[in-house]
């Protein structure tokens, strides 16, 4: 059993939601394989769960900036060939493309940032849509119920 049963409760929901968000990651600057990689790195919370007012499902994406690095590998596999163009702006020439491959490229911050905050919001959005999802369905009282119980 998990350290949070609720979470267990909701796993044919969540299937459901990333089956509906699929257009919303196309449209976004992410592909599916980024995307994957960034919902191992969050973890769904209800925030005030024994509030049925003020409860509600958040995404906490404390560790996202954590794997960064790994959706930079996942985009120089993709410009390799292995899955097609990246959907990430590309710049900086021949040279630039070398020294990533080699894996001597550096790294941008600024870019990282923009990354991350756009992960969080797209992460917030997808945790409002399962929300809205357990909701629409009967069970959001249910799950939040049992994470009161748990905290």
């Amino acid at each position: 059993m998990s350290e949070r049963p609720w979470t267990d409760r909701i796993v044919g929901a969540r299937m459901t939601v990333d089956n509906l968000f699929t257009d919303r990651i196309a449209e976004s600057q992410l592909t599916r394989q980024e995307w994957g990689l960034i919902m191992m790195a969050v973890d769904l919370e209800i925030e005030h769960p024994d509030d049925p007012e003020r409860a509600r499902l958040v995404a906490n994406t404390e560790k996202v900036p954590e794997i960064v690095p790994e959706l930079d590998n996942i985009r120089q596999q993709m410009q390799g060939g292995v899955g097609g163009p990246s959907k990430k702006k590309q710049s900086g020439g021949m040279m630039d493309s070398v020294k990533n491959a080699l894996g001597l490229g550096s790294s941008d911050p600024a870019v990282d940032e923009e990354e991350i905050r756009a992960a969080e919001r797209l992460a917030n959005e997808y945790a409002k849509t399962l929300q809205r999802h357990l909701e629409e369905n009967g069970r959001w009282e249910e799950i939040r119920r049992v994470a009161a119980q748990q905290a």
